[in-house]
């Protein structure tokens, strides 16, 4: 298959979909980003990227980091996370305390934010570090050593962050949590914090292509184990449009208010597209409607 032609005449089929929506506003150093941007980048399971547009912009990757810590965490603790984290569809928004009051503070999944909280604080236990370590691997999949934290977004994450630390707090007096709750909640905003472009996303996720395979043929995860992340992103990555995303585009993905999207096809290939203007869900409005259009165009889905 030409992937460059592919991804030529997706980003085509997606351009009128770019500006739609809104930038998160909510956090200010994202609201600077501007609408007119879209990129899309595909990285085959032997390495080899092609992109569109802005695929070599690097842009705040936000919740799409939450994938890569429950990587790490599973490498390196097996299923043990899932007794503090569930794995159902979450039906709320993804800053939602609703549940967790019902739930005993045991979140729904782990891409909602307590659910990436729980995560992020079993992977401080387990690294010491895990800011670091994610920043870590991630220039290690993805082949860039430049890759770093962005200051600005981490300080006004900090800075606006009241309810992410209300659900830390909250899951803290259940016992759900192993660490203080600043460090967790300083842990995650940097991991939120990292900037990546669409080329760099979709080399750095390919190990979910090559069930389990890292970029230099060592293995991160079993291959059941990068099934069940698979399949954790397909009914759980997009926040609570995760039915209607698997009903358009049919591929696990995760998204983040940065406007990122990451999309896996095992055993060919991951898919990265970026424009900045979100749905009211919370999902890049030109990056689903690429990637609906690149499953119409190639048949490629787990369906």
């Amino acid at each position: 298959m030409d992937y460059q032609a592919v991804l030529e005449e997706v980003a085509a089929f997606a351009r009128p979909y770019v500006g739609h929506g809104q930038v998160a506003d909510y956090i200010p150093a994202l609201e600077k980003v501007p609408m007119d941007r879209f990129g899309i980048a595909l990285a085959d399971i032997n390495g080899e990227v092609y992109g569109v547009g802005d695929w070599e912009v690097p842009f705040s990757v936000q919740s799409i980091s939450k994938t890569f810590s429950l990587a790490l965490v599973m490498a390196n603790d097996n299923d043990d996370i899932w007794k503090r984290v569930g794995r159902e569809p979450s039906g709320t928004p993804f800053n939602s305390l609703v549940q967790l009051e019902w739930e005993n503070g045991v979140p729904r999944n782990p891409f909602i934010n307590a659910g990436a909280l729980v995560v992020t604080d079993r992977l401080q236990t387990l690294t010491g570090d895990a800011s670091t370590t994610m920043l870590h691997f991630l220039r290690e999949e993805s082949g860039n050593p430049d890759l770093a934290f962005d200051q600005a977004v981490a300080d006004s994450e900090a800075d606006h962050g009241d309810r992410n630390a209300a659900l830390a707090h909250f899951m803290a007096s259940f016992g759900n949590l192993e660490n203080p709750v600043p460090s967790v909640i300083e842990h995650y905003f940097w991991q939120c914090s990292i900037e990546m472009s669409c080329r760099d996303l979709a080399a750095a996720g390919g190990f979910l292509a090559r069930h389990g395979l890292r970029a230099d043929g060592s293995r991160l995860l079993e291959a059941r184990e990068a099934k069940r992340i698979n399949a954790v992103m397909l009914t759980c990555g997009t926040y609570d449009a995760a039915g209607e995303f698997a009903y358009r585009v049919g591929l696990p993905a995760k998204s983040g208010v940065g406007g990122g999207i990451v999309a896996v096809v095992p055993g060919r290939c991951t898919l990265c597209v970026w424009s900045p203007g979100l749905d009211s869900r919370g999902n890049s409005v030109a990056g689903a409607a690429a990637l609906d259009h690149f499953t119409t165009l190639t048949g490629w889905s787990v369906f």
